[in-house]
């Protein structure tokens, strides 16, 4: 019975009392929710399921909100640069409007008393802060009017506004053709929000008896994601890791009380850039992140605590207004929760999922069942092919649940849309039996790794494990996103690490360093590599036996001899312009015997080897791709860029290999890249899947001989040794 039932959350709906439990007899679901959008009928729960409930706790409180219209959450906004003209429109004051950029159902100006002390006008042509007596405010039209503007300079406005459109039902609205009132955020800082919630909470509670889990989405704080005045550009930012949404009057007073410093509109605004997960944090913004962390920490779990005196359990989702949380930090055990859900796309969201230190972890597979996609593509209307979307999905998740499980999977979204794809309900029922089959054998014991241990090493480290700032489709563009994805199904033992772990022994325990991504940004390192120390420490490591493999701009600052600071250990650097004059060495590349058949690169403008002991083992004509350089008894590997496919994922597999000293083939390796397995000793259980869409042969190597096997499209294959 256990590898046909349990584990497995289905959404419900009432009005379709029939079909809910017909797919949770047919998916074995042990548990039914509720979505957004729906409800779960009496029918529905008595019928004898463990039952989640969806609340988001700032959100849904409108009656409350309008009466409380100063107690929403707010965030700090900029203008984008306006230009003075000449002496006569200087003279008669510059106007600046405040939303004429903005999506004005999302925000609406906070033009409080306490607000104003913390907007801010600014010169961006000399970038200087302009003194509070140079400019005013006008009500009426929301505009600010600079009154000392020097011609043919460019102005910007700091401004704070409320947020009275929460964005995931902006979102939901916009997408699903939602015709329901706008909800807005509340904003638990005020003692009074406080107050009303704990209330809110203790009544929701009785009013659901038959509610086993409570499922929050999430605690206060959603991702900072603004959206434009025009359609053309309508997303104009977004970041999943992101905490311009946490800003606040009272906690902006409260950290300045609490840190002895104010916290100013241009610490978000960053001259227009915002402080984007990508870019290195300073210090003002990590005790920023450490205070916001706190007190989410402190009153989320006087929830949570209510939660629990009603004999219910406390999960949470580790997506929308999950900013604050921080489940890799450290603290995360403090809130209590009973278990964390992820929606996950990719590998890496579920091995992100996985390494959260909770007692139940939970998966919510896409697609959403929904009628479009998040892309906007449709979904579960004409057009759509759920089924295939699916299988890809599951494809991506799958080899990472061989390597690390998690205790559930579930769907999320309106159940009665399946009704037309039968395909679909099919392919979701083989999904749960295999996921349960998976889980099963994790019960056994641990599945085989390599010998060789990796770090991925960049500023956040730990803290952003598996993840960058969003899903795959949002930050596709960078190479350490891919390298996640490629390892999170990998047979390797996988840690993050940030600069300061270099200095406190990490290099200790691993025997390669990943290290990747563009100059300046928070995954190549950017300023971090000024230390000398930190050069030093690597160097004398990769000498001593270590490998440093960098992708990209890895270790990239200005001001030196050379652009990548380790250089001198991969053989490799970039010509900034400097070096148009110099010499180049020649070189003819062969990765034979290292790289398998295929490998793909995108070349990348001005490397040039650093001398005539780099070995190239992939190239453009005269661009260097992917280069090998010895260094005493380690090495340095570098590659110009890395995009994670079936091929690309088995040559970095190869290299780490490599690079570990135990060759680029071994046991419980498949002979096919578009192929992996992962073995488990101690049930003995081989376990080998097609990553793709056509028929593959693997042969595994194994003590008991060669395994091999035919798989369908994206099989998964079970083999007891």
């Amino acid at each position: 019975m256990e590898a046909q039932k349990g584990g497995f959350t289905l959404p419900g709906e009432a009005g379709y009392e029939e079909l809910t439990l017909k797919m949770a007899k047919k998916w074995g679901a042990d548990v039914i929710r509720d979505s957004d959008g729906t409800v779960l009928s009496e029918k529905i729960l008595k019928a004898g399921y463990g039952i989640y409930s969806t609340i988001c706790i700032i959100r849904d409180h409108n009656e409350w909100a309008k009466k409380n219209i100063n107690k929403l959450q707010q965030t700090f906004l900029c203008t984008p640069p306006a230009v003075a003209g000449g002496e006569e429109m200087c003279t008669a004051g510059m106007s600046i409007g405040l939303l004429d950029s903005f999506f004005k159902e999302q925000f609406r100006v906070n033009d409080s008393e306490d607000s104003f002390k913390y907007w801010q006008v600014y010169d961006r042509t000399t970038n200087v802060l302009l003194d509070k007596k140079d400019w005013i405010y006008n009500k009426d039209d929301e505009s600010v009017i600079i009154l000392t503007a020097i011609p043919w300079h460019k102005y910007t406005v700091n401004f704070m506004v409320y947020r009275v459109w929460e964005e995931i039902s902006m979102y939901n609205h916009t997408t699903n053709h939602w015709d329901k009132e706008h909800l807005m955020p509340i904003e638990p800082r005020y003692p009074e929000t406080q107050e009303y919630m704990l209330s809110w909470m203790k009544d929701w509670c009785e009013a659901h008896p038959d509610t086993t889990v409570v499922r929050f989405t999430s605690m206060f704080y959603n991702f900072a994601w603004i959206w434009g005045s025009s359609e053309r550009n309508r997303n104009l930012f977004s970041d999943w890791g992101s905490y311009d949404y946490t800003v606040s009057v009272p906690a902006l007073d409260a950290f300045a009380e609490k840190y002895g410093y104010f916290m100013t509109a241009e610490d978000f605004i960053n001259k227009g850039r915002l402080h984007v997960t990508h870019m290195p944090p300073d210090s003002r913004k990590r005790d920023w992140m450490d205070f916001i962390n706190d007190f989410v920490i402190s009153f989320g779990k006087k929830l949570i605590d209510i939660v629990h005196s009603y004999g219910k359990q406390a999960y949470v989702f580790y997506d929308d207004s999950w900013v604050g949380i921080e489940p890799y930090n450290g603290r995360f055990r403090e809130f209590g929760f009973d278990g964390l859900i992820k929606c996950v796309f990719s590998g890496f969201e579920a091995r992100l999922c996985a390494g959260v230190e909770v007692p139940v972890h939970e998966l919510r597979l896409h697609p959403y069942l929904f009628p479009v996609g998040l892309g906007g593509a449709p979904t579960f209307m004409d057009g759509g092919t759920p089924a295939l979307e699916a299988k890809r999905f599951w494809n991506n998740v799958r080899r990472a649940l061989l390597r690390e499980p998690v205790e559930r999977i579930g769907l999320g979204g309106y159940l009665h849309l399946v009704e037309n794809y039968p395909d679909f309900s099919d392919y979701i029922e083989k999904t749960a039996e295999e996921f349960r089959l998976i889980k099963r054998i994790h019960r056994s014991g641990k599945p085989y790794v390599i010998g060789t241990k990796a770090a991925v090493l960049h500023t956040w480290g730990r803290y952003r494990s598996w993840t960058l700032s969003g899903h795959f489709h949002e930050t596709s563009m960078h190479d350490l996103i891919h390298i996640n994805e490629a390892l999170s199904g990998l047979p390797i033992e996988v840690s993050f690490i940030s600069f300061e772990d270099v200095k406190n022994g990490a290099l200790n325990d691993v025997d390669v360093v990943i290290n990747a991504g563009y100059a300046g940004s928070a995954w190549s390192g950017a300023e971090a590599w000024r230390d000398e120390e930190i050069v030093s420490l690597l160097t004398k490591w990769v000498y001593e036996g270590g490998t440093y493999l960098g992708v990209n701009e890895p270790s990239a600052v200005e001001g030196y001899d050379t652009f990548f600071r380790m250089a001198h250990v991969l053989g490799v650097d970039k010509d900034t312009g400097e070096r148009v004059c110099h010499g180049r060495w020649a070189f003819h590349s062969d990765g034979e015997g290292i790289l398998p058949e295929g490998v793909c690169i995108r070349p990348k403008e001005n490397l040039y080897l650093t001398d005539g002991m780099t070995k190239v083992l992939l190239a453009d004509g005269d661009k260097p791709l992917l280069t090998l350089h010895e260094c005493g008894r380690g090495k340095g590997i570098y590659m110009a860029g890395f995009e994670v496919n079936s091929i690309n994922t088995r040559m970095l597999y190869q290299l780490i290999r490599y690079a570990g000293g135990e060759g680029i083939t071994g046991k419980y390796m498949t002979d096919n890249p578009y192929t992996e397995c992962a073995y488990y000793p101690e049930s003995r259980q081989l376990v080998i899947i097609n990553n793709s869409g056509e028929e593959q042969e693997a042969a595994v190597e194994t003590e008991e001989g060669v395994k091999k096997v035919v798989l369908e499209s994206y099989e998964t294959r079970f083999v007891t040794l």
